[in-house]
């Protein structure tokens, strides 16, 4: 799958900073350092679209990029990223909280999960969180090339389990790897089918 035009539009300190348009939105977040910017690279086919950093928390914005002039992919800042003033943090969190429960044109939302560790308190309370919102969301298993296949099933298994004591019905998986490009094609077919309804 190609696309005939990615950009960046804009970027967003909160809420209202937004872009008013009715691009269907489709949006990515997660925990600090869990490859989203490499992900967001992998879906587009650019390698340098979102910039990718080994200082987690690098991304303070809500950054929008358009594709084919029909949809908007949306870089949320990651929840839990270090190196940044209390006060900060409080600000960036609650222009995430804002955009997630009240973003009208909002589709979707991706929630990535680091497939090589247990559980984390921090992606299931942000989870628990979501699921009190009204938007639809699926998980992105990322890093998969990193182990073997049995332990990501295994890991995923035990992370929806954790889930289950707060959401009785499961979310979308996915699985992703940027070595193999793994899960691009499925996780595209999902946006195209939510932006096209």
């Amino acid at each position: 799958m190609k696309f005939k035009s990615v950009r960046f539009a804009l970027s967003a300190k909160n809420a209202a900073a937004c872009p008013e348009w009715e691009l269907p939105e489709i949006a990515l977040i997660g925990r600090s350092n869990v490859g989203k910017s490499t992900l967001i690279n992998l879906l587009t086919s650019k390698e340098s679209l979102a910039k990718v950093s080994a200082t987690p928390g690098k991304t303070q914005l809500l950054n929008f990029f358009v594709i084919d002039e029909q949809w908007a992919l949306v870089d949320l800042p990651g929840y839990g990223f270090a190196k940044v003033a209390k006060n900060q943090k409080v600000d960036f969190n609650e222009a995430v909280g804002d955009y997630l429960s009240g973003r009208e044109n909002l589709m979707t939302v991706f929630v990535l999960i680091d497939s090589r560790l247990p559980p984390q308190r921090i992606d299931l309370d942000f989870l628990h969180w979501l699921s009190g919102c009204s938007v639809p969301f699926s998980l992105i298993f990322t890093k998969t090339d990193k182990q073997s296949t049995g332990k990501t099933k295994a890991n995923i298994e035990t992370f929806l389990q954790e889930m289950d004591a707060f959401m009785p019905d499961r979310p979308g998986v996915f699985t992703s790897s940027t070595k193999d490009r793994e899960g691009r094609m499925e996780v595209l077919r999902y946006i195209r089918a939510k932006v096209e309804t």
